[in-house]
């Protein structure tokens, strides 16, 4: 029996694909479905390997979400790319950001943070949780959610915003971004801007170049007070008082 083709790819029956199963592996590899019916009915699908790169790639292609302008992939769109993804990655402004893997500094700068941070809040209600950890920053007059990993979040309204799976989906009280050359930019302007609309207090920039942590302190969704501090500074939280970081002890001995 001859193959039949269709919109969706060729069709062929169970014992044609038998038959000839190295010619329909090549139609694959080409790229094209081959679909087996037995008995009349529809059983398999043989379908093209897709990375999944390849297949963000393609569902950002086809998105139809124009909200920021320009072709988008929607959150729904993420959540599906990223559940089935094992790469990391966010969702600013309709976009997709791969993450790269973060060098040695940036991961003991992190360590160092969170051992001070998590000495800090020993005892009390807020909690410090470190990437990769999924949070969905639900901007002020924007439908859309972001979905972002910050280097270390401090979250204070846990109750009743964890899902059953164990999902976040509230909004921190403070987060903390450390800065490397390839995330500079999306760290000083996009998700400075994402915390602001978001309802995050106070956002924490660490930048290992000038060796100094900037603090923006956000009131009614904008920036109210921004403060830097330098080494031979102690870094004190706004939000939070007695939360402090030595500066120069931060950035000391760093490989």
């Amino acid at each position: 029996m001859k193959s039949i083709n269709y919109q969706e790819g060729v069709v062929v029956t169970a014992t044609e694909f038998k038959q000839n199963f190295g010619k329909y592996l090549d139609y694959t590899e080409a790229q094209n479905d081959v679909v087996i019916t037995k008995n009349g009915n529809k059983i398999a699908r043989l379908t093209p390997y897709v990375t999944d790169i390849e297949q963000y790639f393609t569902v950002r292609e086809n998105a139809l979400d124009y909200q920021y302008g320009g072709k988008k992939v929607s959150y729904e769109e993420f959540m599906v790319i990223s559940e089935k993804s094992t790469l990391r990655m966010e969702l600013i402004n309709g976009e997709i950001y791969l993450m790269g893997s973060p060098n040695i500094g940036h991961q003991e700068i992190l360590g160092r943070l969170y051992l001070l941070f998590n000495e800090f809040f020993k005892g009390k209600k807020c909690r410090v949780f470190l990437a990769p950890f999924d949070v969905h920053f639900k901007k002020k007059d924007i439908k859309e959610p972001d979905v972002m990993q910050s280097d270390v979040l401090v979250a204070c309204d846990l109750e009743n915003n964890v899902t059953a799976k164990g999902r976040y989906m509230g909004t921190p009280t403070l987060v903390i971004e450390i800065l490397s050359d390839s995330t500079r930019s999306k760290d000083m302007i996009d998700k400075l801007n994402t915390y602001m609309l978001a309802g995050v207090k106070e956002y924490w920039v660490i930048d290992t170049k000038q060796e100094s942590i900037m603090i923006y302190d956000f009131d009614d969704y904008q920036i109210d007070i921004l403060r830097v501090f330098e080494k031979g500074n102690t870094a004190q939280s706004i939000v939070f008082n007695g939360l402090s970081v030595d500066v120069e002890s931060l950035f000391n001995e760093l490989i």
